[in-house]
């Protein structure tokens, strides 16, 4: 009978540390979700999936929900703007702003930015942010050489500036410069860069040389993958993911600069609380936690901050970029884009 007392009374004790301990768990959690979930509605040019991986990361590490609100670039300065002169004692649709640094110019330029800064986007190079800290770059993607191995084989130099590419008897592959943002910003900086003269220059004599005017920016990068361009002109974020893949490509950087697409962070609320919110998100951003979340998604960009470890072990971080620092019209974008057409694509 004692054994059966002992036994029952070991049971019962069991019985009740696991209902402390559930009684802690559930208190703890009670404790945790107790608080409300912040949200900040966030504007942005960027791909669904790409925003979505960083919201969700985002959500678990700090129980801040970014709602994203994806916008093509004209209507999300236009809903800014009418956000702005709208009744001052409403509350504002948009609080921060994940976008093109072409876009953030603008929408600082409207004053519809507010200046933050914090030790982490100190670290930030001038180059990659507002002069009056109105947005932070967190990444960049830069347009490369993207070579196929086997061709790389076959020839004694590898064409390694524009000038040797456009010289070069390879077949090349690159976007329509009227198909994608990041390829009429390329030529838009050569411009800026080499001057109007030299850059037609360049793209006439590599006219002959294109495979095909592709009309999306995977397409160059398959293109010299599969062998049907010996050398595609590509950004650097689709050309990792198809390395990643088992393409037999390499990168080249070019010597003598490159364009690049730069995505940065705004905040446009005057409430205290959410702007306090939104500059920790923007620390996130720059942070190696959100760049390893990307990368096990498949995107490979450059951090802008030079202490992740992130920056400090790609390959590309000391290449040679072009002078960013104009501002083109739509007007001008349109004229320099249609002389392409008239004078090279379809002379």
């Amino acid at each position: 009978m004692r054994r059966y007392t002992i036994l029952l009374l070991t049971a019962f004790m069991l019985v009740l540390s696991a209902a402390a301990g559930m009684s802690f768990r559930v208190g703890a959690d009670e404790k945790s979700f107790g608080v409300p979930m912040q949200e900040l509605t966030a504007y942005t040019t960027l791909p669904a999936e790409t925003v979505t991986t960083l919201a969700d990361a985002y959500e678990k590490n700090s129980r801040v929900r970014i709602n994203f609100v994806p916008l093509a670039q004209k209507d999300l300065i236009q809903k800014m703007r009418d956000d702005a002169v709208s009744d001052p004692t409403v509350v504002k649709t948009v609080d921060v702003v994940l976008a093109d640094s072409e876009v953030l110019k603008k929408a600082a330029g409207f004053n519809l930015l507010k200046p933050y800064i914090s030790e982490t986007n100190d670290a930030v190079k001038n180059d990659f942010k507002d002069e009056n800290d109105r947005w932070i770059g967190v990444w960049y993607d830069p347009v490369i050489f993207c070579a196929n191995k086997d061709y790389l084989k076959k020839i004694p130099d590898i064409p390694d500036t524009w000038e040797s590419l456009s010289k070069s008897t390879a077949r090349i592959g690159i976007t329509d410069f009227m198909a994608a943002d990041a390829s009429a910003n390329l030529m838009l900086q050569m411009i800026e860069n080499f001057g109007d003269v030299k850059t037609y220059e360049i793209l006439s004599n590599i006219h002959p040389k294109v495979v095909q005017y592709a009309k999306y920016l995977s397409n160059p990068v398959r293109q010299a993958g599969m062998g049907e361009a010996d050398i595609s002109v590509a950004i650097e974020s689709e050309t990792l993911r198809y390395i990643q893949d088992g393409y037999p490509l390499k990168i080249i950087y070019p010597e003598d600069g490159t364009s690049y697409l730069l995505t940065g962070f705004g905040i446009a609320t005057n409430d205290a609380a959410k702007s306090q919110a939104a500059a920790k998100f923007a620390d996130w951003l720059l942070s190696d936690e959100a760049q390893m979340t990307l990368q096990r998604n498949d995107f490979y960009f450059i951090s802008t901050n030079p202490q992740t470890l992130a920056y400090k072990t790609f390959a590309g971080k000391n290449l040679v970029l072009f002078n960013h620092s104009q501002i083109f019209t739509d007007q001008q974008r349109e004229t320099f884009l249609n002389r392409w057409v008239k004078e090279i694509r379809f002379k």
